[in-house]
């Protein structure tokens, strides 16, 4: 490993006493006649939790339990890339990338990395370790310094392209993502086939068009109902970080409150929650993930890869497929199910199509035991393959 420097999280006491005074200051809106969440985040669940955010929470311990972590931090691509990179157990721990999406973070894999990384100490065999390498997104958490280069998701694939071959000398490598971070699994997989063993992923990235075929399936019917809810109620987010994220940005630089508003109700929409996102998650790992937000001010530069999407290239050519092996494990409350027919205009070869029993957008948080296990048994035969070829 070259070109590398150790980093740990050391936020300024300034900063944390600046956000408690700026929670005491919240300016609360008023809230439309309705049910609870009817309209967007609740306002007497914000009220609650901000007076938790503000007189209970305890950065520092959260703080301490992400710096357990070997963290480093490389110049590539014109940005300082930030980045967990743990070691496996065992005598040929296989390196494994893993990405995250928005609104996550390097947060959300607190209790996935020790299960690939250490899996006999969670009733699996350490031969099916992964060294993980965990990167803060370009533009996100401190992957993201203000003013520097905006990252869409082909630009994001080519830097950890060569964080893992170029920076860590990893010439093969497997790699798994959700949200942001299974478009660039998919990314990666077209663009650099020669350095990939397969990609996992929890979410299809697939082209979100209504399907036309005369005759459809009763499963492709069911996806067209749940892609048009999805365009009419969900989408208006990505509208507006997708088109005018400077506008954005403002407001929720500014109010922590507004930006835990903001993240708060994805985590509650597109999860397996029930309707209680507190429970469901924990509220300390719901705002230490917020925090990745508020302590680096990177809001503004995570919402460019939706500006990319709405107007740059698709991430793989019209007419083209990945064509390296792909394991999906589909949760029944992901934001979007599609059939294996779709995913097979996309994905040429999918080895593995796994129904989980439970969860959504979120599985690293979720259901981190069933996750791991998942990877790991998806990887399993790749990994034996290779060690058979000459």
């Amino acid at each position: 490993m070259t070109d590398v420097t150790p980093f740990r999280i050391e936020i300024p006491e300034s900063v944390l006493d600046d956000l408690r005074a700026r929670l005491m200051q919240t300016r609360w809106p008023d809230e439309a006649p309705g049910g609870p969440w009817a309209f967007g985040t609740e306002l007497t669940y914000m009220r609650d939790l901000v007076a938790y955010w503000r007189t209970e929470y305890d950065w520092r311990l959260h703080e301490a339990n992400l710096n357990r972590f070997a963290q480093f931090r490389t110049r590539l691509h014109d940005i300082d890339l930030h980045f967990i990179h743990e070691k496996g157990e065992g005598p040929a721990p296989y390196p494994l990338l893993l990405m995250h999406g928005w609104p996550g973070s390097i947060v959300e894999f607190r209790e996935l990395i020790p299960r690939l990384t250490q899996p006999s100490a969670f009733g699996g065999d350490a031969a099916d370790a992964f060294t993980v390498v965990a990167p803060s997104l370009p533009g996100h958490g401190f992957s993201f310094t203000p003013n520097q280069k905006r990252f869409g998701i082909i630009e994001i694939a080519d830097a950890l392209a060569a964080l893992m071959t170029d920076t860590l000398g990893y010439s093969q490598f497997a790699a798994h993502g959700h949200d942001w971070g299974a478009f660039i699994s998919t990314r990666l997989g077209y663009a650099f086939p020669e350095r990939l063993l397969g990609i996992h992923i929890t979410l299809l990235a697939v082209p979100r068009e209504l399907l036309t075929a005369p005759r459809l399936t009763p499963e492709e019917a069911r996806f067209n109902d749940q892609l048009r809810h999805w365009q009419r109620e969900e989408t208006g987010y990505s509208a507006m970080m997708g088109t005018k994220p400077q506008t954005l940005s403002y407001a929720l630089t500014d109010s922590p409150t507004g930006l835990a508003a903001w993240i708060i109700e994805k985590f509650r929409t597109w999860s397996d929650c029930g309707g209680d996102v507190d429970r469901h998650f924990g509220r300390d790992v719901l705002l230490t993930n917020i925090m990745m937000y508020w302590i680096t001010g990177a809001i503004n530069s995570t919402f460019w890869p939706y500006y990319a999407r709405h107007h740059g290239p698709w991430i793989v050519p019209a007419g083209e497929r990945v064509t390296i092996p792909v394991g999906y494990a589909e949760h029944p409350k992901e934001i979007l199910t599609p059939p294996r027919s779709v995913a097979e205009t996309l994905y040429a070869d999918i080895r593995r199509w796994t129904s989980m029993p439970r969860g959504g957008h979120f599985p690293a948080l979720e259901d981190p035991d069933s996750l791991a296990r998942e990877i790991r048994e998806f990887f399993r035969p790749l990994r034996a393959e290779r060690e058979r070829l000459p």
